[in-house]
């Protein structure tokens, strides 16, 4: 019982063809089907269409992301590149693993039923625990952290950066960089809890701090005292970075239509198989007759039924 793939959207696709996963597991009961959807199988919204927008939304994770309202650039915000499709397509991965994992010890398959709103909920992690612990519903903070302070954004002389002082201690490494010491004695900012309560206070201290030096030289000098910090680059920047290069992220590959094609490299480093980039991006459609007739059996006269059919 060899894993099978299917490129359609869901169990309604399926069954237009006459090929639901009740009718395919009854043939092949080893069957490991998943189905990515906006919504589910299951529920009230099962028949809607579904987006990665609408799942951060509706799960309410632009609640939580972006400036708070009354400043300029506030409102609610949502992630910048697509990522619950991005987690939903992780968390599918882990589930056929763990299926496969289930079918090795018992020889059966199941079908898996993975949704975006799901993903996204899923996803709100600490934000989603405050709630369910408190029953208050967590607000935007922008770039700042809700219990640690100082965690986040400061402008330089010429940009800006991220300073990230996850204890007292680093804290205290801090102040010793920047020759800011006293704040170590004053009371309102000794500890971390301290700090929270008196943010508003400490923060333009630190503003008009950040302001005296570059982004350079701050993250020369903290990161020399061991502090979590860092620039915020822009995406050319952050390819160019020495330590992404290192890690070998930005690959290149021969591609049938366009040539030399640059790619991301896969973030996944294998100590006994270490992953070999060899194949580019296939073309529109590259691979399906191989697939389904050496993988699903399907002779020619079939393929072209689902080929017109719109189903391939």
């Amino acid at each position: 019982t060899g894993v099978q793939a299917c490129a359609l959207s869901d169990l309604g696709d399926l069954d237009r063809y006459g090929l639901g996963y009740k009718d395919l597991s009854a043939t092949n009961p080893g069957l490991v089907y998943c189905s990515v959807t906006g919504f589910g199988q299951t529920g009230p919204y099962r028949e809607k269409p579904g987006y990665d927008f609408m799942a951060q939304g509706m799960a309410g994770l632009m609640s939580v992301t972006g400036e708070p309202e009354g400043v300029p650039g506030g409102g609610p915000m949502r992630v910048g590149v697509p990522v619950i499709d991005i987690f939903t397509g992780m968390y599918a991965t882990i589930a056929i693993n763990a299926a496969l994992a289930h079918r090795a010890v018992t020889g059966k398959g199941q079908h898996l039923d993975v949704a975006l709103l799901d993903s996204c909920i899923a996803l709100l992690a600490n934000q989603g625990m405050t709630y369910l612990a408190t029953g208050e519903s967590p607000k935007r903070i922008g770039n700042t952290h809700p219990s640690i302070v100082p965690y986040q954004v400061f402008p330089t002389a010429d940009g800006a950066m991220i300073l990230a002082c996850g204890n007292d201690n680093l804290f205290a490494r801090f102040c010793g960089v920047a020759k800011r010491e006293d704040l170590l004695k004053d009371e309102r900012f000794a500890k971390n809890a301290s700090r929270v309560k008196n943010r508003a206070e400490l923060v333009p201290l630190l503003e008009e701090i950040f302001r005296q030096r570059s982004t350079e030289d701050w993250v020369d000098a903290l990161e020399t005292a061991g502090v979590p910090c860092g620039p915020i680059n822009t995406v050319a920047q952050a390819f160019a970075n020495p330590q992404v290069q290192a890690r070998g992220m930005q690959i290149r590959l021969p591609h049938p239509l366009a040539g030399e094609v640059p790619l991301m490299g896969s973030p996944m480093k294998f100590s006994g198989t270490p992953i070999e980039h060899q194949l580019p991006p296939p073309v529109l459609g590259q691979h399906a007759d191989e697939i389904l007739e050496k993988v699903l059996g399907m002779d020619a006269a079939e393929r072209a039924r689902l080929r017109s059919a719109g189903a391939i």
